[in-house]
C-alpha cells in the first residue's frame, strides 16, 4: 500500500501562520511520541497538550488481538486540512497529528495529536478538537481481530 506522508514544518500550509503546523504524517512506521511533544515545543508555550492513542486489549466487550489500519490515498491532504483548520481556528503556537497505518499490536500507538498555547485552556481545546476531527473526516479505517475469531471493520465506508 502506498502511504501519503506529509511533513509540513517549514512548508507554507497555513498563509497567515505557516509555522504554526509543525507535523503532519501518516506513516507505516512506529509513531514516536517525544518527537510530536518536541515538533510543538514554543518558548511561548504555557501548555503543551499530547494526546496519545493506543492498541488496547478489549473492544466491544470481546478481547482483540491486534488491529489493521488502512488510508486511502487522499488520507495525508484531509489530514492536513483537520490539522490546517485547527490551526487557524485556536489561538496555538503549533500543532501536530500522526497516524500509523498497518498491523498493530496491544500497546502499540496508532495516533499522536498535540497542541502548544500560552495558556493550557486553548492548548486543550486545540488538541481535543484536533482528535476528534481527525477521527470523524480522515479516511483511515480499522480492522479489529478479536480472540474469539472474528473480525469488525471501524470507519470503513
Amino acid at each position: 500500500m502506498r502511504v501519503q506522508q506529509l511533513v509540513a514544518y517549514g512548508r507554507p500550509m497555513h498563509a497567515s501562520r505557516p509555522d504554526v503546523i509543525r507535523s503532519v504524517a501518516i506513516r507505516e512506521t512506529p509513531l514516536a511520541v517525544d518527537d510530536v511533544r518536541a515538533a510543538v515545543a514554543d518558548p511561548a508555550a504555557g501548555g503543551v497538550v499530547v494526546f496519545v492513542g493506543t492498541v488496547r486489549e478489549q473492544d466491544q466487550g470481546k478481547g482483540v488481538v491486534r488491529l489493521g489500519y488502512q488510508a486511502h490515498p487522499s488520507a495525508g491532504e484531509v489530514l492536513s486540512q483537520v490539522v490546517e483548520k485547527i490551526a487557524a481556528g485556536h489561538d496555538v503556537g503549533a500543532v501536530a497529528a500522526e497516524h500509523r497505518v498497518g498491523e498493530l499490536e496491544i500497546g502499540d500507538v496508532a495516533v499522536v495529536v498535540a497542541a502548544s498555547a500560552a495558556h493550557r485552556g486553548e492548548a486543550f481545546a486545540a488538541a481535543q478538537q484536533l482528535i476528534d476531527d481527525l477521527k470523524a473526516t480522515v479516511p483511515i479505517w480499522k480492522r479489529q481481530d478479536f480472540t474469539d475469531g472474528t473480525t469488525a471493520w471501524v470507519g470503513s465506508p
